[in-house]
Order: C-alpha cells, then sequence, then structure tokens
C-alpha cells in the first residue's frame, strides 16, 4: 500500500481530538503579508479556510492590503506618508483605502474561498455597522479605532454557515463618516466581540522571538509587557502583540502570531499538536501540549 496514503489517514486520525475540540468554535483569522499577492498561496489558505468550516469550526477572516492601496495612491498621484507606522489618511486616501479594501482585496479572497468550495460572503466594518470607530489619532486624519462592535451579522452569517470576510474599514458616529483601521488591531477587536476562542495573526515572520532568536511558543501577558519593556519585543512585532493583549483582556482564550508563508498554518496551528507560532493566553504556558485544558 502507498506510504503516502497511510500517512495521510495516520494524520486524520491523529487530528480527530482536536477536530472535535474545535467543533463551534470561534476562530477570527488576520490575513495578510506575502500570501496575499501570490496566488497560489492564496489558493492554499482559501482550502484551509473551507476545511476548517467543513469540519464546524467558524472562521472568520479579517484582511489587510497596505501594499495595494499604496500602489493605486501612487498611480493616482496622491501622495501618502506614514506617521509613527500609520498611514496619514486624508479626504482622497479614505476613498481609495475604502476603494482597495472593500472592493479589490476583499472581493479576490471570497471569490477564492468561493472556488474551493466553500460560500464566503465580503463586508466591511461599515456593513450592519459591524465596527462604530472614532478618531485615533488627529495627526492621522481618518484613522479609525473601533468603540463599538455589532457582531450579530457574523453570528447570523455562521448560522447559515457562510464564512464572513471582513476588510478593516470602519463607520463614524458622524454622519458619513468613514475610518481606515489597521488590519490586526480590526481582528482583535472582532475577535474580543466573538469572545473568540483563537485569534490567529498570520506575519512574515515565524513568530516572537527570545533574545537569542529563537521562536517562544507560549507566553503569558506578563512576559510580553516584560520582553518590550527589555526591547526583545520590537518594531513591527509590537502592535500584534499590543493587539493579542486586548483581545487577550476582552475575552479571546488565546492569541497566535504565525507565519502565515508556512504551508497550511492554520490547520498546523489548530489541529496538530505542536502548533505553528507563538500562542499568548492568559494562563501562564505550561510543558505540556498547548491546547490541553482550553
Amino acid at each position: 500500500m502507498n506510504r503516502d496514503w497511510i500517512a495521510t489517514a495516520r494524520t486524520l486520525s491523529e487530528a480527530l481530538p482536536y477536530l472535535q475540540r474545535y467543533t463551534g468554535a470561534v476562530v477570527v483569522i488576520k490575513f495578510g503579508g506575502n500570501a496575499m499577492g501570490d496566488d497560489a498561496a492564496m489558493a492554499e489558505f482559501a482550502r484551509d479556510i473551507v476545511l476548517m468550516r467543513q469540519v464546524g469550526v467558524n472562521p472568520v477572516v479579517v484582511h489587510g492590503g497596505g501594499p495595494m492601496i499604496s500602489d493605486l495612491l501612487a498611480r493616482l498621484g496622491i501622495e501618502s506618508h506614514f506617521l509613527r507606522g500609520k498611514r496619514v489618511t486624508d479626504k482622497p486616501t479614505i476613498e481609495v483605502v475604502e476603494m482597495v479594501l472593500s472592493g479589490l482585496v476583499n472581493k479576490r479572497i471570497v471569490q477564492a474561498i468561493n472556488d474551493q468550495g466553500g460560500r464566503a460572503v465580503g463586508l466591511s466594518g461599515k456593513d450592519a455597522d459591524l465596527m462604530v470607530c472614532q478618531p485615533d489619532d488627529p495627526e492621522l486624519g481618518f484613522v479609525g479605532r473601533p468603540v463599538t462592535m455589532n457582531v450579530q451579522v457574523l453570528r447570523d452569517l455562521f448560522a447559515a454557515g457562510i464564512i464572513p470576510v471582513v476588510a478593516p474599514v470602519g463607520t463614524g458616529i458622524g454622519e458619513n463618516e468613514t475610518f481606515n483601521v489597521n488590519g490586526d488591531t480590526a481582528a482583535g477587536a472582532i475577535a474580543g466581540a466573538l469572545q473568540a476562542d483563537r485569534l490567529l495573526l498570520l506575519t512574515d515572520v515565524a513568530g516572537v522571538k527570545d533574545e537569542s532568536g529563537e521562536v517562544i511558543t507560549q507566553l503569558h501577558p506578563d512576559q510580553v509587557r516584560d520582553m518590550t519593556a527589555r526591547g526583545i519585543i520590537a518594531g513591527g512585532m509590537i502592535p500584534k502583540t499590543e493587539t493579542a493583549l486586548v483581545a487577550i483582556e476582552a475575552g479571546v482564550r488565546a492569541v497566535v502570531i504565525l507565519d502565515g508563508r508556512v504551508p497550511n498554518a492554520c490547520l498546523l496551528e489548530l489541529f496538530t499538536e505542536h502548533g505553528a507560532g507563538s500562542m499568548i493566553r492568559a494562563s501562564p504556558p505550561r510543558v505540556t501540549p498547548r491546547d490541553e485544558g482550553l
């Protein structure tokens, strides 16, 4: 008998406890990075999301699209600049942001999921007032911070067997306001409002690293704060760990920062013993399998 078939059957058998554990669970996935620009990687990601839904998980995909926004702004001759790592978003820029995120990027992901046999629906934080925002910083213009989340629309989609794909564009409290929201921030806010079992932040790095550059597989919030204060967690990892801490405080059971470049990263994280990135959760980590007790 073909050894590959035997290995596949063994893998499925070993995954059974994890499949059972996540039946009915809500998992929010922040999708971005290199995989968004590669058709093969996009198809693989979409296939993983469809498989998750097939085995009873309720996935929510929240995506970014910074490089695509920058590209269209440049083609339109609209100058773009950043302040403290965030895009300064004036009126012409927010129109392009909404066009790219809610249109081009969102529908590309929806189509990829549907092409793999799933049922995906694209929406933004403006739909059904899913994500109501206030200005994050007056210097940044139309960059928003979620203050009110209305996630019933997502629960309704779960009940219909539909996979929500959310663009991080929020509505404002005032009339006709639109806000650009950081993708990680949006994913964390949605995960917290849904009391999700998992928030998966896909990145282009392997996870949170210690002083020697080794990936730390399990952390708790006090460790994250200490490593940030000592400069071990720095640069682009800071907003991701900050998102994780806020999400955990809001009731998310665990947040995982993982390398989206790894094939089947989401499946490795959810359905294998050792996972695929750095897990942050409220309780101190243990030496036993990291899903135990969750």
